[in-house]
């Protein structure tokens, strides 16, 4: 009887120790780069538009902010024919 006792307190010891030991990952700082991912992590769940996620980007990247921009180029009129280089569209 006193042997089962002994193992039950020891084993229920070990189990509380482990447990005040256990380090939360919530309780340490944040590095630079998981700082960074959070980051890009919470810009890709916003809803913003196109130019303003690039703009947002490039300033935590620490990039030069490019313009990214549609442009008029690539779009074309379907009710009128284009000729490209010598082939029908």
């Amino acid at each position: 009887m006193k042997t089962s006792i002994a193992i039950f307190l020891l084993l229920s010891i070990s189990v509380l120790a482990g447990c005040a030991s256990h380090v939360s990952p919530e309780l340490r700082p944040y590095t630079a780069a998981e700082s960074k991912e959070l980051a890009l992590e919470d810009l890709n769940r916003r809803g913003l538009s196109f130019d303003e996620y690039h703009a947002k980007k490039a300033e935590l990247l620490g990039l030069p902010q490019k313009s990214f921009r549609f442009d008029r180029q690539g779009e074309m009129n379907a009710e009128r024919a284009v000729q490209l280089h010598g082939r029908p569209s």
